[in-house]
């Protein structure tokens, strides 16, 4: 079942978030992992910061989550992530799936560039990568992270954004 996360899931989606992420340490570069790699207090300031957590759960336990925020004229998709046990049972693209119903505006993804399964689960559900300066730009307008993660970074649209940009 696939629900809005509410109060009492925020340390579930916490753990979920640090259980999740494991699989970035020694992709990403080295300055860019934390243990945990998201703490207690970025999760609160995300939340927040207006990203509305979504949960698929099994029993009366959430497995993934997959946080949405508008930003001016789009929506984000923010911090994906599903339980290490849980991979690969297709929880991530239903959620995504699910996720995209909740927009009627362009969504934007941004991901770790050396972090190709990730970048190839958004690809096979129809987003694509936009270019490097396009990628700074929407980087630099949409979220707020330092400029190493910028450089580190890609960013993947849907194909409403694509349209506009016609």
């Amino acid at each position: 079942m696939i629900r809005r996360c509410v109060e009492r899931d925020f340390e579930q989606i916490w753990t979920i978030i640090n259980d999740g992420a494991q699989a970035y340490k020694g992709i990403i570069p080295a300055d860019r992992w934390a243990e945990p790699y998201m703490s207690v207090e970025k999760l609160r300031h995300e939340i927040e910061d207006g990203v509305v957590f979504w949960g698929y759960e099994e029993g009366e336990t959430l497995t993934g989550v997959m946080g949405i925020q508008q930003v001016q004229d789009v929506t984000l998709i923010r911090h994906a992530y599903v339980c290490t046990r849980n991979r690969n049972q297709g929880i991530g693209g239903r959620l995504l799936s699910h996720l995209m119903t909740q927009s009627s505006i362009p969504v934007l993804i941004g991901t770790w560039a050396d972090a190709v399964w990730a970048i190839g689960f958004y690809e096979k559900h129809g987003f694509q990568l936009v270019g490097r300066q396009e990628k700074e730009r929407l980087l630099r307008k949409y979220w707020t992270v330092p400029d190493r993660q910028i450089e580190t970074s890609v960013v993947l649209a849907d194909s409403t954004w694509r349209k506009r940009q016609q």
